[in-house]
């Protein structure tokens, strides 16, 4: 198995260019708050709905989870906390009301992997999910990666 320094490393190998990275570190984010999102909007079966903050959305981020902290628990920790802000981010729309959450979570894909292809016409190499779809699962913790160096956590 591989560490996630090992995980990191091969993701970076297509991401070195900057307007690439910097379109990442806007886009990765937004890509994972929409599939979140897409998730939290699919109905719930009547069990879920007797348990707060129950549903297809949370349990896509505890199974998320569990597969960061197969790699690294201190990576885990953070995507879990990072999950948390998407969660609030997604509950504070709601209470907006000022459009479904599907739809916004829609636009925001769209626009967001036509920035990630942007940049990788930019990079001149394809994303690296095209060679493995756990790198999907990767980005994110890429850009964390990057959260952590600045605040001087090793993970």
């Amino acid at each position: 198995m591989k560490t996630m320094q090992q995980w990191l490393d091969e993701y970076g190998e297509s991401h070195q260019n900057a307007t690439n990275k910097t379109i990442h570190w806007v886009c990765v984010p937004v890509i994972f708050f929409t599939v979140i999102a897409f998730i939290w909007t699919i109905p719930q079966p009547e069990f879920m709905q007797q348990i707060a903050y129950f549903n297809w959305g949370t349990l896509c981020i505890a199974l998320a989870v569990l597969f960061y902290a197969r790699i690294s628990i201190i990576m885990a920790f953070g995507m879990l906390l990072y999950s948390l802000l998407m969660v609030f981010f997604i509950q504070s729309w709601l209470q907006l009301d000022l459009a479904p959450l599907w739809l916004l979570a829609l636009v925001l894909f769209v626009v967001a992997w036509i920035g990630q292809f942007v940049g990788h016409y930019y990079e001149g190499k394809k994303p690296s999910f095209f060679k493995d779809i756990q790198f999907l699962m990767i980005g994110p913790a890429w850009v964390m990666a990057f959260v952590f160096r600045k605040i001087g956590v090793k993970f």
